[in-house]
């Protein structure tokens, strides 16, 4: 008997309203959203502050991060201030690779960004979202949220970028990958639309096996 679909992943562009769309596709499958409680139990596991989890949210270290943690590394790392267990985005990428499995075991889940379709690609209960939207939308959706004006244009235009490079960088992908997704919709439509849109076509696919060409994702072997 074919398998019935357990997971969505949830990628998408800054500002095109993915993560009320996650939360409200979650409420209609009555299933467990691990969006904002990704970060906070990557800082339970960790030990850190959520806003230390925050900081590395699909964004690269500062290049003085990275050289800094290089140099401190040797006979005086103990008494470092960066110490090897310093929570960085290595340690982070790391962590939720531990957690997408056990998210995979559970079920029931819709899991927004921080690398899951990666994670999850050869998972086949997992649907695997794309939303994307043009930048006068999410700029609207952004000031609908209490952005100003500049404010919303600068998120827009530099967020996507760190996520290329996070992605470039501990997947060797280039994001976003089209290869590895079953659905990539606008959200200018509406997130009404967008929602049906997802439960629509995971019916129709459901249990059917998805072809990929892409490669096994690159992790990090030694954070």
């Amino acid at each position: 008997m074919a398998a019935m679909f357990r997971l969505v992943t949830i990628e998408r562009e800054y500002g095109c309203g993915g993560g009320s769309i996650a939360a409200e596709l979650a409420n209609r499958l009555d299933w467990k959203l691990w969006d904002h409680l990704l970060t906070e139990e990557i800082a339970r596991l960790a030990h850190v502050d959520p806003s230390a989890v925050m900081r590395c949210d699909e964004r690269m270290d500062s290049r003085f991060y990275r050289v800094a943690k290089v140099f401190w590394r040797g006979s005086y790392e103990r008494s470092s201030p960066l110490g090897n267990q310093a929570f960085d985005t290595d340690r982070m990428v790391s962590m939720m690779e531990q957690i997408t499995a056990r998210i995979a075991q559970e079920g029931n889940s819709i899991v927004v960004g921080r690398g899951a379709p990666y994670f999850l690609r050869e998972q086949p209960d997992a649907f695997h979202v794309f939303l994307y939207a043009p930048r006068v939308e999410k700029v609207r959706r952004l000031l609908e949220d209490g952005s100003t004006k500049s404010e919303a244009e600068n998120l827009v235009d530099t967020i996507d970028r760190e996520r290329i490079a996070f992605v470039k960088h501990y997947f060797d992908a280039d994001w976003p990958t089209r290869s590895l997704y079953h659905v990539m919709i606008n959200t200018a439509v509406g997130n009404e639309s967008v929602i049906e849109t997802i439960l629509h076509t995971m019916h129709l696919i459901e249990g059917r096996p998805k072809a990929t060409d892409y490669e096994h994702p690159k992790v990090p072997s030694s954070i």
